[in-house]
Parts: structure tokens; C-alpha cells; sequence
């Protein structure tokens, strides 16, 4: 009787730390804060699919990007300029894995991994190149700072916890609304979706499939790029070998529980940034009790299930991975 009664007391306690953790300013802020790299990411990797295109090369155009982003600003450069740099980066690995799985037909899986051992290993290269000396602590640069929105910051909980975020941040929030309205409102976004559904109807219309699928996947790539550029020049001050921690893949995963929609890929984005915050609290309160190990799991657990109960209503697009060939019905 004693047991139970110290278990639900127990458990009770446990509840409501929990519940004043999940109402608190600082978990939501930290939430919006994780989410941002997965916003631009699985926005960048959304456009590609919606066109038809699996870009398996995320992890790799992140990691230069956020490469790219730091060098630039290491050098000398401003942060945005570091910012549009790295979306240059990645406009350069949109073009090459365009090149080969969108005009010669090459498998989108093995050139996706490609490009990701391709531009991994040429940043950790050329970091070294820049720091041949090698360091154990990576050089710092002066990041973006967060900026207050004047009266939106003011709200309660909402305003604190998104309004007082860095600009590459709200920079994500509108990409999500471009994004949303290019896709669903524009003749170009029109064109995306229709070469990933049936690009031989597109060809009817005399667009050029091969040119609408190469600009959805450059400007994905773009995006991708940036999203590392925010683990450099927002989230952190440096860059080090494994920055990006296999965030390129959950953006993957993101855009199927998100059902290839943009508004619903913010939500993926917050669900697991929130699983993600959750994890480091917990190590925070218990971690002397239960190994480290079991919590840097626990965002990837709770996202499987969240992504197997969503995927089986997803409806992913019928020309995703089919090479489009000109003639061919």
C-alpha cells in the first residue's frame, strides 16, 4: 500500500515538473531555436520532391553550407554576406545533382549520397586547408544576435518564445509562407508540382520538364545550404566536423510527415525540436540517474512513431524518382 501510494506521489511529481517545463518561456524559445535548420531543410528538400526529385544530398550541401557560411565571415565578411555565400554553395550542388539525375537519368539515391560524401568531405577539407595547423577549440566568430520584434516580442509566452529569436529565424517563417504561396498560388508552382506528377503532361503544355525540375532543385539546395549556415552563424559560433548530426536525414523524414506540404513541414520541424528540447531538460533533471545515451534517442523514438502514424496517409508524388525522358508516354 505504502509503494503505491509513493508511486503516484512519485508520478504526480513527475507530472507536474513536466507540465512547468512545457509552459516555460525558455522550452519554447530553445523549441523554435532547433527548429529553424529543419525548417529550411525540409523546405529545401519539399521543393525538390514536389518536382519529382528524391535530393539525398542534404547532409552534405548542409555541412558545406554551414562551412561556407563560417569561412566567409572567419574572412572578413558580414553575416549575411556569409549567409548568401552559402546559398551559393549550395546552389552550385543544386546544378550538379540536377546535372546528373534530372538530364542524364542517373539514380537519385546513389547520386544523392554521392553529393553528400562529395561536399561533406570537401568541407572538412578545406577547413582544414584554412586551419592547417589544426586547433582543438575551432575559432569563433561574432554570430547573429537575437532581435526582439517590437510588440509582437511582448506577447506572452508566443511573443517571447518566436519573437525574440535571431533573423535567420523569422527569415524561416516567411520561407515557409513563399514557399506555401509559390507552390499553391504561382503558374511556376503549378509547373513543380506537376513534373512531380506527371511530367509527360507538362511536356504537352511546351514547358520544359528538365528546366522546372533543375530550378526546384537549385533553389532546394539553396535552402539547404542556408540551413547550415544557421548552425555556423545563429545556433553556435564555430564549426566543427559533425556539426550538422544527422539533421539533413530528419528533414527527409520531416517531408513525409509533413505529406510534401509546407505548413505541415513547420509543424514536423516544431515536433521534433520540441522532442529534441525535451531530451536535453531531462538530462538536465535525471541525467545522474538514467545514462545520457537513452535521452539522445528519445527525440528520434517519439519522431518514428509520430512519422508512422502520419506517413500512412501521405501521398507522395507519382513522378517522384522516375527519370523523365522527352518522347516517352
Amino acid at each position: 500500500m505504502k509503494l503505491c501510494v509513493w508511486l503516484s506521489i512519485l508520478f504526480l511529481q513527475a507530472f507536474v515538473d513536466l507540465l512547468v517545463l512545457l509552459l516555460g518561456v525558455e522550452f519554447w524559445t530553445a523549441t523554435v531555436r532547433i527548429a529553424t535548420p529543419l525548417i529550411f531543410g525540409t523546405l529545401g528538400e519539399l521543393l525538390c520532391e514536389r518536382a519529382g526529385v528524391l535530393n539525398l544530398g542534404i547532409e552534405g550541401i548542409m555541412t558545406i553550407g554551414a562551412l561556407v557560411a563560417w569561412a566567409a565571415v572567419y574572412q572578413g565578411a558580414d553575416l549575411w554576406g556569409g549567409v548568401l555565400l552559402a546559398a551559393a554553395s549550395g546552389l552550385v550542388f543544386g546544378v550538379l545533382h540536377s546535372l546528373l539525375t534530372v538530364y542524364l537519368g542517373l539514380s537519385q539515391h546513389v547520386t544523392g549520397i554521392g553529393i553528400t560524401l562529395l561536399a561533406a568531405n570537401l568541407a572538412y577539407f578545406f577547413y582544414r586547408v584554412l586551419l592547417p595547423q589544426g586547433v582543438t577549440t575551432p575559432p569563433k566568430i561574432e554570430p547573429f544576435q537575437p532581435y526582439a520584434v517590437p510588440l509582437l516580442s511582448k506577447l506572452p509566452l508566443v511573443g517571447q518564445a518566436v519573437f525574440t529569436q535571431t533573423p535567420l529565424t523569422y527569415l524561416a517563417l516567411i520561407a515557409i509562407a513563399v514557399v506555401a504561396y509559390g507552390l499553391y498560388r504561382t503558374p511556376a508552382g503549378l509547373a513543380v508540382r506537376m513534373v512531380g506528377e506527371n511530367p509527360q503532361a507538362v511536356e504537352a503544355q511546351g514547358i520544359d520538364v528538365f528546366l522546372v525540375r533543375t530550378g526546384a532543385v537549385v533553389l532546394g539546395s539553396a535552402l539547404m545550404a542556408i540551413a547550415g549556415s544557421f548552425l555556423t552563424l545563429s545556433a553556435f559560433d564555430s564549426f566543427f566536423v559533425n556539426l550538422i548530426n544527422g539533421r539533413g536525414w530528419i528533414c527527409i523524414a520531416l517531408v513525409v510527415f509533413a505529406s510534401w506540404q509546407p505548413f505541415k513541414a513547420l509543424l514536423g520541424a516544431l515536433l521534433f525540436a520540441g522532442f529534441d528540447a525535451l531530451q536535453l531538460r531531462l538530462q538536465q533533471e535525471i541525467g545522474a540517474v538514467i545514462p545520457y545515451q537513452v535521452f539522445l534517442m528519445l527525440p528520434y523514438i517519439l519522431s518514428i512513431v509520430a512519422l508512422t502514424i502520419m506517413s500512412r496517409q501521405a501521398r507522395y508524388p507519382k513522378a517522384l524518382m522516375v527519370p523523365f525522358r522527352k518522347g516517352e508516354r
